[in-house]
């Protein structure tokens, strides 16, 4: 079981991220969310992946991508700092990352596979980490962020993204 992390673990701008994960099973949270991007990719018809609800807004593919783009520099970080990492890791400018893909030209399908893989990776690291190493600290972003913050930093991020969908565009998973 991981503990909830502090809120001295991780920066204010990440405590809303946080909050939409209150569970006490992090990983258990984390081991679903595949499946239930796979659930709401399954339930948008397939002239709808491209819709966007305003004008420079993502579309839902690019929705997708985001999320495997964040999914893997939120997985990094927790990688790096678990394993002692001193070095300041990158911030990431998520428009620019989802302006330089190709996402958009992507099926939903295929890029919720993808999120599941990299979701998957990630859990392969995450569930051998003891209680000392989720406690570790590094600094992302010239900020504070411990490892055990990123998996609810990683839970809530999925959670933010799904129900923007729901909002905005009129997709939620299907139970």
């Amino acid at each position: 079981m991981v503990q909830r992390p502090p809120d001295t673990e991780y920066t204010p701008s990440f405590s809303g991220y946080v909050s939409l994960a209150p569970e006490t099973d992090v990983l258990g949270v984390l081991e679903q969310q595949a499946a239930e991007v796979r659930r709401l990719a399954l339930s948008v018809p397939a002239d709808r992946e491209t819709f966007r609800y305003a004008t420079r807004k993502w579309s839902i593919r690019e929705v997708l991508g985001h999320i495997i783009d964040a999914e893997r520099v939120f997985g990094y970080r927790a990688f790096c700092i678990s394993r002692g990492e001193q070095a300041n890791l990158p911030a990431f400018d998520e428009n620019e990352y989802v302006s330089e893909s190709d996402f958009h030209d992507q099926p939903l399908k295929e890029l919720a596979a993808e999120f599941a893989a990299v979701r998957e990776a990630n859990l392969a690291f995450l569930r051998r980490l003891d209680d000392k190493t989720l406690k570790r600290i590094g600094i992302s972003n010239g900020k504070q962020i411990s490892v055990r913050a990123l998996l609810f930093i990683m839970a809530g991020h999925i959670r933010h993204h799904l129900n923007g969908l729901h909002s905005n565009y009129g997709f939620s998973i299907g139970k």
